[in-house]
């Protein structure tokens, strides 16, 4: 098999820019903006805003959950038939379309809103899995942290840019100013859809597609393939350990992606001003993480990378749960008046750093395990942890949140990124990569 060589730099900026675009629904939708307004002004159970919270998780587990149980027959699928392109297309038009009706959603609508925010989230999540699974085609080995790192950087700049129209235009979340907020889901739609025309213009098809054997049908293909790596994952063990470590990661990542901005709202107690500068911080602090970060993989190797990752998410939950008690003691003990507001500031360029950095590593050492010919099938999987991870996390902190409040419940993120960190103990990055080798070589077949 010919070596992997370096895609043109159009294919792979191409490739870059679906992070780029779908940045503003992980960001307006999931993040910043409609999280908040779901729960404060939609459900609005004041004061502790439990009900509310526990249906915002509900709602992403289960479009999560959907992602768990189409992601890897549908890559299987991709592979066979080599239409990436076409899936990748299907999953960003129905992104659009349902990200847009959140407009629809006003106070009282909660079946509503529940139902658009299951079909949105599964259609957004899904494609990360779709986009990700070109990532091989790409450029050889040693250059795959720099390409996903890019991507994920211009991601974040991507949803720096999103914001600036909420920002400026539609102003705070509150139910006086619900009539101008509630068009962030168009507005994240339209920004999705014109932000991803260049993926679907540079991005290339390599693979070749195979005829159908007489009397089967592709969900039989589909479920056959993933039958057989299901059975040959022990000789990737590797990729199997892996996953099970972004299932735990990404279980805390999705609780501080959806809870993080709530959280300053609830707990912290955060002004109108100190909320849209965490977003700022956050957002290039993610950025230059997942781009530093980037070339640091190749240099130190994606795996060690990772787990320096997971020690920085270790200590921004920390943080995170102690900032009032920090503040207070500086008050207390210093005579410093610091709000804990203003210490959070810094609490969140901790786990911006962390952000894009941890996914980015994961995706890359996916794309150094898996063979070119199982790509999409493999990244499948990944998605498969990665939402399964949203649905435990998010499930899980939605009842404890419900039991000993947010405040304490954040805590739970330490122990999922420390069983994270304590899986990477048995992998072994250059036996991962030897393995996809001698499968893409020839010397082993599926």
């Amino acid at each position: 098999m010919p070596p992997r060589v370096r895609a043109p730099k159009r294919e792979i900026f191409g490739w870059a820019m679906f992070d780029f675009a779908n940045q503003a629904y992980t960001l307006l939708i999931i993040t910043v903006v409609f999280g908040d307004l779901f729960t404060r002004i939609i459900v609005g159970d004041a004061p502790d805003y439990r009900l509310g919270n526990l249906l915002w998780s509900l709602a992403l587990a289960t479009g999560y959950l959907l992602v768990v149980v189409c992601s890897p027959v549908a890559g299987a699928i991709m592979d066979y038939t080599a239409t990436k392109k076409r899936f990748l297309f299907a999953s960003y038009l129905v992104t659009v379309v349902t990200t847009a009706a959140l407009y629809f959603v006003a106070p009282g609508y909660l079946l509503l809103g529940v139902l658009l925010l299951i079909l949105s989230n599964f259609a957004y999540s899904i494609g990360e899995a779709f986009i990700a699974s070109f990532l091989p085609d790409l450029g050889p080995p040693e250059d795959l942290g720099k390409i996903s790192g890019f991507g994920w950087a211009l991601g974040y700049i991507g949803g720096l840019m999103s914001a600036i129209f909420v920002l400026l235009a539609l102003g705070e979340v509150s139910a006086e100013n619900f009539e101008r907020i509630r068009w962030v889901g168009p507005w994240a739609a339209v920004f999705f859809l014109l932000a991803a025309i260049p993926t679907f213009v540079w991005v290339r098809e390599r693979g070749r597609p195979r005829p159908l054997p007489p009397g089967t049908g592709y969900l039989a293909i589909g479920f056959a393939r993933v039958g057989q790596t299901i059975g040959r994952l022990r000789e990737h063990r590797d990729l199997a350990v892996l996953f099970v470590s972004v299932f735990f990661s990404m279980s805390g990542i999705y609780i501080i992606i959806t809870y993080a901005f709530i959280y300053g709202a609830q707990v912290i107690g955060w002004d109108e001003s100190v909320r849209t500068l965490m977003f700022v911080l956050v957002q290039i602090t993610a950025a230059a993480g997942a781009l530093g970060f980037g070339f640091i993989q190749d240099r130190i190797g994606a795996l060690r990378t990772y787990g320096i990752t997971l020690i920085l998410w270790i200590t921004a939950i920390a943080l995170i749960y102690l900032t009032p008690a920090i503040s207070r003691g500086l008050m207390e003990h210093l005579g410093l008046d610091w709000p804990a507001q203003y210490l959070f500031l810094v609490v969140g360029c901790v786990a911006g750093l962390s952000l894009g950095s941890c996914q980015s590593a994961t995706r890359t050492l996916v794309g150094l395990f898996a063979p070119l010919s199982r790509s999409a099938e493999l990244f499948g999987f990944w998605g498969l942890a990665m939402k399964l991870a949203g649905v435990f996390g998010l499930v899980a902190i939605g009842l404890l949140q419900m039991l000993v409040g947010l405040h304490t419940a954040i805590l739970f993120c330490v122990l999922l990124f420390a069983i994270a960190l304590g899986a990477t103990r048995f992998i072994d990055e250059s036996r991962g990569r030897a393995v996809a080798m001698a499968h893409d070589a020839g010397e082993t077949t599926w």
